[in-house]
Parts: structure tokens; sequence; C-alpha cells
């Protein structure tokens, strides 16, 4: 992400000093109150954070270091990088976060794919497609062969079942032994604001991910999406990225669950060639896949192809530390940040080849340590748990964090919150903050009353339709029915304005995003990522210091899931 100016001058902190309501002794009941009335003042003598740019250099420096190889799992840079955390956590006099250990293991499987290069379409017409021109496949499967002998393709709408809406494109449809095509995105995209979903705000059944988890659902033997740049949020060319590249995984030996035998993607022009030979026109099929009772498609064809595998086990670890609550200890306020990144790749013009990721993320890294430091700081304990938890693989699908949420060491049911860092502002100060995924949870409204505070204001996401809430770390918290908060860096410069703004952002993305050339440099400011993360902090204080259970809002795909176990 963007990089900062080197400053070691104090941050402008929280002007106004934060204030609380007295615990209510750790019910796991969600009291009757709202955002507003959880943050009426009484303990105005509370001392404000301290969080610095000076420490917060220090640490976004140490964990952005040559030294770490750019924290790439199972290499030498993940040893060093977790024995870094536990020193300087320690130091800060946090205790272990799962017993006696600062780490949770994370088995995973390496799985590298290697596709047949033709793929073969056939019914009234036979034709072959061309792989990564034409489409981009891969198994999540580990048998040495995946082999699609001739197998029925029916059109399945958007892939979605979706109860809060109403919606089942697979009502009616056996898809055993059948590859679904499926479209991207959902149909609040391409239907009028207000008649479906979200509108053009993506809602997390268009994640392409869900696509193929659902399709597994339903016994499919594979599923392909048919590819469109703007519902996606990117062209083609990302989507060609992933051909015959190894891809990591969760290791689910011992625990099998039913895996579709193909995934991927076909590009638009083949997905209408495709339909077309079916005898279908794509632009109808889409406009009436965005309808509800849509029904499925029989395409009248079959698809054949094939892929070769080799698979590599092996172990990570996410990393946890917390401060136990003297009132509460039982209850936690998660923080999350992935340590891990990309490790040594391709050099760069100047020769350099380790990926630090300075922004993305070990500026998240860095702020676990600064708000750790800030509750350790604080003259008394909180009064709920705090736990810091560094999770692995997030480069590679969120996978440490899709682990933590399937073995949870904090029950779900005492977590009273998630609030994860991906990627923290370097270009400035702002006068806004975003909010990814607005209107999910009251957590919004206490980031919004803090921020109000300093005179600060949120700001929605400026591209719901590429549904980033789903992309990072505290998704994994979401779907197990934990409220998690994720914020971005504004772009309402508090000197220079929007426009300026917009244009450090675009910058960042440009020239550092996924590059040799994310570090410390001269050019990074580090002064808006603490005001952020001073934000952060109150909002964490906050929960820390009442018996409130922030809820999921109406409409939002998490709130039955949290019902369900939370009464």
């Amino acid at each position: 992400m963007i990089k900062r100016i080197k400053s070691l001058l104090p941050a402008v902190l929280l002007a106004g000093l934060f204030s609380a309501c007295q615990s209510s002794g750790g019910s796991t009941q969600a009291p009757e109150t709202t955002a507003e009335t959880v943050a009426a003042p009484t303990s105005p003598a509370t001392p404000p954070a301290t969080l610095t740019t000076e420490s917060f250099g220090k640490y976004l420096r140490e964990v952005s270091a040559d030294e770490l190889e750019g924290r790439k799992p199972f290499t030498s840079g993940e040893k060093k990088t977790l024995a870094y955390l536990e020193r300087e956590f320690k130091a800060l006099g946090l205790e272990p976060g799962n017993g006696n250990s600062f780490l949770q293991e994370v088995p995973m499987v390496d799985v590298k794919t290697t596709a047949s290069p033709t793929m073969t379409i056939k019914g009234k017409q036979t034709f072959k497609l061309e792989g990564r021109k034409d489409y981009v496949i891969w198994t999540r499967r580990t048998d040495p062969t995946v082999k699609l002998e001739p197998s029925e393709l029916v059109f399945a709408g958007f892939g979605i079942v979706a109860p809060e809406y109403n919606w089942n494109d697979y009502a009616g449809l056996n898809v055993k032994d059948k590859v679904v095509v499926v479209l991207v995105n959902d149909p609040g995209f391409y239907a009028p604001e207000g008649t479906g979903f979200k509108g053009k705000t993506m809602t997390y059944y268009g994640r392409w991910t869900y696509k193929f988890e659902e399709a597994a659902r339903q016994g499919a033997r594979g599923c392909l999406i048919i590819h469109s740049t703007e519902p996606a949020g990117y062209g083609f060319e990302v989507v060609q990225n992933n051909w015959n590249t190894s891809k990591l995984y969760l290791d689910s030996r011992g625990k099998e669950t039913y895996k579709c035998a193909m995934e991927g993607w076909l590009s638009n022009e083949v997905g209408q060639k495709l339909l077309a030979a079916a005898g279908k026109d794509y632009a109808t099929l889409v406009a009436s896949a965005a309808k509800p009772g849509s029904k499925p498609v029989p395409l009248n064809m079959k698809v054949s192809t094939s892929m070769t595998v080799k698979t590599k086990y092996d172990k990570s670890h996410n990393f946890i530390a917390k401060i136990t609550g003297f009132k509460a200890p039982d209850e936690s306020i998660i923080y999350t940040a992935h340590w891990d990144h990309l490790g040594y790749g391709k050099a760069d013009a100047t020769g350099d080849s380790i990926y630090n990721g300075a922004v993305d993320d070990a500026s998240g890294v860095a702020g676990l340590l600064e708000i750790a430091k800030a509750f350790k700081n604080q003259p008394t304990p909180p009064e709920r748990s705090i736990v810091f938890l560094a999770v692995t693989a997030e480069e590679q699908g969120l996978w440490g964090s899709a682990y933590y949420a399937e073995n949870p060491v904090f029950p779900k049911e005492k977590t009273v919150a998630n609030i994860n860092m991906d990627m923290l502002n370097s270009y400035g100060r702002t006068k806004d903050i975003v909010l990814f995924g607005m209107g999910q949870s009251e957590l919004e409204d206490y980031m919004a009353e803090e921020a109000r505070k300093v005179g600060r204001y949120v700001a929605p996401e400026p591209n719901p339709e590429a549904g980033l809430y789903y992309r990072s770390d505290h998704f994994n918290f979401a779907k197990i029915g934990i409220p998690a908060l994720f914020i971005g860096p504004g772009i309402d410069d508090v000197e220079k304005g929007k426009e300026y703004g917009k244009q450090q952002l675009d910058a960042f993305y440009a020239n550092y995003y996924h590059k040799p050339s994310d570090e410390v440099h001269e050019g990074y400011v580090m002064e808006g990522a603490v005001e952020d993360l001073t934000l952060l902090f109150q909002v964490g204080k906050r929960l820390s210091a009442t018996g409130a259970w922030p809820k999921w809002k109406a409409g939002s795909e998490f709130k039955a899931v949290r019902e369900a176990y939370l009464k």
C-alpha cells in the first residue's frame, strides 16, 4: 500500500478524552442498547491513547526489514518474523494467547495444478478452448490426476443460495457430475437500485470464492465463472495470473469435505461463444438471471479436460498474544493483522527481489504492537480480554484466519468483536476514514462517533462493487457471526483535499502494491496511520469497558449466524 514521509514527530492524537459506561459484568446476552446509548460519557478523566509515530515507525521498519525476507510462510522469514513478534509482545508485558504458547499451528497443503492446454466443448458444435487465453482452471483436490470426463454443462445464473433474499439459483436442480456455469458478482449489480440484494454494493454471494463453495455444497463436478470486467472489478489478465500456479489451502486430511474437481473462469468472449453455441443470448440470459425466480438453463453441451497435481504438506503459524481482562476475562475483543507477505520474487529495475510489504501488511502488524502498547499504558487493565492475532497466509487466500475461525482459541460465543488492520494509510493525515462494508454492524456506529469526537468523519468505500469487505481476514470472523470492523485509508487530506488524497492512494497501487518498492522510504508518512490506529484503539477500549455486544444490522448476511448461537 501507500508509503509515507519518514517522520518522527509525534502525531496529533485524539483531543477528546475517552469515556465509557461501567461494565455489566460479562453477560453473553447482548443488551438492549444502541451504539449511541453505549457512548454516553461517564468517565471524563480517562487519559488519551499513547500511540506515537516514533514507536509505530520503529515497529514498521523492523517488521518490513530485509532481515525478515519478505515474511513468506514455510520459509526462514516466517521463523524470524514469529521470533520477532514473541520478543516484542513479551517486552510489552503481554501473555501467550494459546495456553502457554504464542503460536497456533496452521497445517496447510500447497497444491500445484498443471492444466491441460486445451478444453473440449461438445454439443451441436465441437470446439476446443485454449488454456490461459480462453480459460483458467485449477483444483483443490490432491489426487495426482484429475480428469473431467465429458461432463454436462448447465447455466445456474449467479450460483447463489441466499435465504435472506429469498434467492436460490439451484432450486430443483441436480448438479451431481455436472459442471455449472455461473455469472460473476450478484443480481444486485444488474438490477435497478433497491430491487435486489444491495445494488452495486457486492454481497458475500458475489464473491468468486463463495460460488465455488456453493457449487461444492450442491455436489457439482465443477464450476466455471464467466468473467466480466466491470462486475468483477478487475480484468481477465488478473485471472490469467493464476494459470498453472500453486495455491495454498488448509490441510483437510482426516476431515475431508467434498470439493469440486474443477474450479475456474472463462473469458467473457468464450462465455458468450459457449452460450451462443447452445442457442442462448448472453445479454438475455444475464437479464433473466438477475430477476427473482430465474431458472437454471441446460446447455446441452459437455466439457472435458484434465489436470495433473503435485502436493506438499507443511505447517505455518498464527501468532496470538493477549491482555487478560480483570472483570470478564472470558470475553474477548480480537485485533487482527496478517504477518505474511510474498518473500522473494522477481527483481525490480534496481535488483531488489525482497517483497517487504511495508504497507501490506507490516503496517497492520506494527499497529497491533502499537495498540497493545496503548492498552498496557492505561492506568487500569481492560475489563474484557484484548487479543492480538497476527495471522498467516492471508496473501494465499485468508487461510490463517480461516483456520483460526475453524479452531478458535477464544470461543466465538464469547468473542465480542473483531477489528482488522490491513494496509494502513501511508501518505498523510486525512479528515475521513473509510469503512468497508458500510451497513454491516454497529461497530461502524462506534467508529463514526469516535471519529466525530476528533473532528473526523467516516466515508463509504469508493468502489463497493469490488466487495473488499470479503477480501481480508475479518471476513472469516464475520462468517462465523462475529461482528467485524474493517477500515481503509481516507482520501480527504487535511490540507490538500480529496483530489490530492486520491492521487496518493492511486500512486500507491501503481508504484508499490505487491512490489519490492513497498518499503519504508522517504515518502512514507506515518501520522495518518497513527491517527487511524488511535480510533481503532478507542473503539476497542470502549468495548472493553462496557457490557455491550455490538450487533449485525438488518440485511447483513451474517446476522442470522450470530443470532443462532448468541441468544
